[in-house]
C-alpha cells in the first residue's frame, strides 16, 4: 500500500509536469477549466477527465469494480484542487504545485494575527473530516485562500496524504503530519522573529 500511495503521488506529479511543459497554452487551459468542473465529483464520472485522471495511471491504482479505487480518489481530487489553485495564474511562470510545500505549512502561511482563529477552524475541519467527499469540501475552500495569496502546495504530497486518508487506521497519523508542519513552520516563523529582534538590538 506504500507503494501504491507513492504511485498516486508521482503519477500526479507526472501529469502536472506535462501540463507545465506544454507549448499548447489553449489545450492546457482548456484542461485545467475541465479538471474544475470535476471538483466534488466522484472520480470516473465525468469523461471528460479521463484523459488526465486516468489515462497512464499505474495498474495497482486502477478499481476492479463498479466503485472507484482509493489512488482514482486521491489521483481525482488533488488533480481538480490543483486546477482550482492554478485558475487565473500563468502556468508557465508559475505553477502552484511546489516541492517541499506540505498542507500544514503551506495553511500556516495563510495566519495574520487577525485570521488566527478562523484559519486554525478551517484546518481542524480539514483534518478531522471522516470521508474524502467530506474532506475534499474543507480543502476547496482553503485552496482559494491559498490562491488569492500566491501561496503554493506540494500536490504530490498531498495526493499521498489523501490516499492514506481513506483508510480509518491511518487517518490519524495524516492528522499528526499535518498538525506537525502547521506548528513547525510557525516555530520557525517565531525563532526568526527572535532573531531578527536581536539582531536590531
Amino acid at each position: 500500500m506504500n507503494d501504491e500511495a507513492k504511485q498516486a503521488g508521482r503519477f500526479v506529479k507526472y501529469k502536472i509536469n506535462r501540463l507545465s511543459e506544454s507549448t499548447n497554452e489553449n489545450a492546457v487551459r482548456a484542461m485545467l477549466a475541465k479538471l474544475r468542473r470535476g471538483i466534488g465529483k466522484v472520480p470516473g464520472s465525468t469523461p471528460e477527465l479521463w484523459e488526465i485522471t486516468l489515462n497512464g495511471l499505474p495498474e495497482a491504482l486502477l478499481g476492479r469494480g463498479g466503485e472507484p479505487s482509493r489512488g482514482e480518489w486521491a489521483v481525482h481530487t488533488s488533480l481538480t484542487l490543483f486546477a482550482l489553485h492554478q485558475q487565473g495564474i500563468d502556468l508557465k511562470k508559475q505553477c502552484m504545485s511546489k516541492d517541499g510545500e506540505p498542507f500544514g505549512s503551506s495553511v500556516r502561511k495563510l495566519i495574520t494575527d487577525d485570521e488566527e482563529t478562523r484559519i486554525k477552524r478551517r484546518f481542524d475541519a480539514a483534518a478531522t473530516a471522516d470521508s474524502l467527499e467530506e474532506i475534499s469540501h474543507h480543502l476547496r475552500g482553503l485552496i482559494q485562500l491559498l490562491k488569492a495569496q500566491d501561496i503554493p502546495l506540494d500536490y504530490p504530497a498531498l495526493t499521498e496524504d489523501l490516499y492514506w486518508f481513506q483508510f480509518p487506521e491511518a487517518r490519524d497519523s495524516v492528522r499528526l503530519r499535518w498538525g506537525r508542519d502547521f506548528y513547525r513552520f510557525s516555530s520557525a516563523k517565531n525563532n526568526n522573529a527572535g532573531k531578527d529582534d536581536n539582531h536590531a538590538d
